[in-house]
């Protein structure tokens, strides 16, 4: 019964220094192998065998990792506070590094992408910020990058995620974009009525040389008219139709005619006889010195 105990307690033992010399590292997973405290191999994936209570590894997976920056209120050139959150991608390049030179890679990666995110951002004015992100997401992740290179992380991407605005900035961008659209509009109208004046000279032009066109243009107006079955039709009146009734000052229109005279109303002819003599007396009454 004792022997059974003592190999049942060696078995157990064994096991237990089984458990701490077998290791299996999968496929995206590297192994940092200290012996006594000291760094002394990288191993690779499969199965690995360490010296029980002597030797310790570090699992370091070099997939990639996505970081959710915390959302930073950040205060633009010109003086627009705003809200602002982004992600970053990065993985593991040395696993070694990434174990000694840094304590806990992740947190130190979180806390300086979000002091650059502040930093960077800080320098450009709103327009840039909503309009220019490409440019400033590259210039983040060169920015971060550089500082992580030391732990032996590679961050590959950044990119700014959401711009909160203060309601009242949101307001005026909107009132900004509404000008710019009517003015685009009245631009546009503008240019069309230009156009328009073009073509309707041109059309005049060609109408002008033969009248025919003009009235063949009216009667394409009526048609159109009618088609739409109203009830009322204003007829466009050509204006050479009243030139016979307009006339300047320089060409009066001549008097009417005088009407017809019955024969029976007109008076009897003057004869010779009819005629009374000159009174001559008169003549010599008058003043000497008028001429005569």
């Amino acid at each position: 019964m004792a022997a059974l105990v003592v190999l049942a307690v060696l078995a157990a033992i064994v096991l237990i220094i089984l458990a701490a010399a077998v290791r299996i590292l999968r496929e995206y997973e590297r192994g940092v192998i200290f012996r006594l405290g000291r760094l002394i191999a990288l191993k690779g994936p499969g199965l690995r065998l360490l010296i029980p209570f002597v030797d310790q590894m570090v699992r370091v997976d070099l997939r990639t990792i996505t970081l959710n920056v915390p959302p930073q209120e950040i205060i633009t050139k010109d003086n627009v506070t705003v809200r602002v959150n982004a992600v970053a991608y990065f993985r593991v390049v040395d696993p070694n590094k990434a174990i000694t030179e840094v304590e806990n890679y992740l947190l130190a990666t979180s806390q300086i992408s979000q002091t650059t995110l502040r930093s960077v951002l800080g320098k450009a004015e709103l327009d840039s910020l909503l309009a220019e992100r490409e440019r400033l997401n590259i210039e983040l992740q060169q920015i971060i990058d550089e500082q992580t290179e030391p732990w032996g992380v590679k961050v590959s991407t950044v990119e700014v995620k959401d711009v909160e605005l203060p309601t009242e900035m949101q307001r005026a961008i909107a009132r900004q974009a509404e000008a710019e659209r009517e003015r685009r509009a009245k631009v546009i109208s503008a240019d069309g009525e230009f156009q328009a004046s073009a073509k309707l000279s041109q059309a005049a032009d060609v109408m002008s040389r033969n009248p025919t066109t003009l009235q063949l243009r009216y009667l394409q107006t009526l048609l159109e008219m009618g088609v739409n079955q109203n009830t009322t039709i204003v007829f466009p009146l050509p204006i050479d139709l009243l030139h016979a009734f307009v006339r300047d000052g320089k060409n009066p229109p001549p008097p009417p005619p005088a009407p017809p005279v019955d024969p029976a109303d007109m008076p009897p002819p003057i004869s010779a006889d009819d005629v009374p003599p000159a009174d001559l007396s008169q003549l010599e009454e008058s003043d000497p010195g008028e001429p005569q």
